[in-house]
């Protein structure tokens, strides 16, 4: 996938594991497959806006601090051609 989906998904790891939660734990309160927790962790998958904000309330944070790790050229690689 891309770079941003990779940085996104070790930043949304990082949090799991700093709030001592499994990727079972925080698929179920976030309501998404575990299957689909796990690719978006690898940065195989890039979680819409709306599975964004469940991943931000489930990881008890903001959405600005799931997504700070994007730079200009992050997000310039997420838009259309």
């Amino acid at each position: 996938m891309t770079h941003a989906a990779e940085l996104l998904g070790t930043r949304i790891r990082e949090m799991r594991k700093k709030r001592r939660l499994t990727q079972v734990m925080l698929a179920e309160s976030s309501g998404i497959p575990q299957s689909h927790m796990s690719s978006i962790e690898r940065g195989t998958m890039l979680p819409n806006l709306v599975t964004v904000f469940r991943l931000a309330a489930a990881l008890n944070c903001k959405v600005s601090a799931l997504v700070s790790v994007f730079d200009r050229e992050d997000v310039a690689t997420l838009l259309p051609k």
